[in-house]
């Protein structure tokens, strides 16, 4: 399944542009994922741009994703240099980890600067992430009510702003939108599932169809028991047909409306109503699955 995304290398060179000189203003470099799919959600051009700053891996969403799997994935990301935390945006959950890990990053930074005499200051990071990974959200519960705005500062383009987190943190609020361009369709198939995508750039059915065979070879008890159906067929148009049917979703005629169903299966993964998902693995996961097979 092939999905097509608008990719337009100009934008995505200003984009590049913005985050690299307000990269030469923070301490770190803080990275949105979306849990369920860590490698398929990331920009492989950020890991060019960032170089060797802290950088601070947050795996948002994990309240979807399965939490066996985040653990692996936190501890197969974590390096000298980069921290993972799984984050839940909606219920804040994971949020006070934020500073302590943005905090361990810095630590070496911050004794040289007292070193040199310098006072205590507050860390200074930015966010970066896919358009539709959670940034906004991320930010606003960041923020909160303890924020202020700090004002412009040298360096600083029009428009952006330093807010102060707290007492430890200054978050500089840098609206850069970098789109991965991939070859793999699986890529496209995961971030289509997840909501990365608009809707209107893929064909609905046939992400659903592909979705629901996926779950069925997963997790077939809960497709059978949620949508109560009396066997598994592995035939996915007559499943389709058979959810349609039980559900009521019929047009004149008593034809079930397939893409009403298709609506409904894409919107209770993402909500997490079909239970708690990665689809992007990690090496230790992966490399176990393998031997199995």
């Amino acid at each position: 399944m092939d999905i097509q995304i608008q990719w337009f290398p100009g934008h995505m060179a200003k984009a590049k542009r913005q985050v690299q000189e307000a990269l030469k203003l923070v301490d770190v470099a803080i990275e949105l994922l979306d849990a369920r799919i860590p490698i398929s959600s990331g920009n492989p051009m950020i890991d060019k741009i960032l170089g060797n700053k802290p950088r601070l891996i947050v795996l948002n969403k994990s309240d979807l994703a399965d939490t066996t799997t985040t653990k692996l994935w936190q501890k197969q990301l974590n390096k000298s240099n980069v921290k993972a935390v799984a984050v839940d945006t909606l219920k804040g959950e994971g949020l006070k980890e934020i500073p302590k890990a943005a905090a361990e990053l810095t630590a070496e930074l911050m004794a040289k600067l007292a070193a040199k005499g310098r006072r205590p200051r507050a860390i200074r990071c930015m966010v970066l992430g896919i358009p539709n990974v959670g940034k906004s959200s991320f930010i606003n519960r960041l923020v909160g009510r303890k924020a202020t705005k700090t004002g412009d500062l040298p360096g600083v383009t029009k428009g952006q702003q330093w807010i102060k987190i707290g007492g430890s943190l200054e978050l500089l609020d840098t609206p850069g939108i970098l789109w991965p361009k991939f070859e793999d369709p699986e890529v496209g198939f995961r971030l289509a599932v997840t909501g990365a995508i608009k809707e209107q750039v893929f064909d609905i059915y046939e992400v659903s169809s592909k979705l629901l065979k996926w779950l069925v070879e997963n997790n077939p008890d809960i497709i059978k028991n949620r949508y109560k159906l009396d066997t598994i067929d592995f035939e996915i148009p007559l499943m389709i047909k058979e959810i349609g049917a039980k559900r009521g979703m019929l047009v004149s005629g008593g034809v079930v409306d397939e893409l009403k169903v298709a609506h409904l299966i894409l919107k209770e993964f993402r909500e997490g109503t079909l239970g708690r998902y990665t689809l992007d693995l990690p090496k230790e996961l992966s490399n176990i699955l393998n031997s199995c097979t």
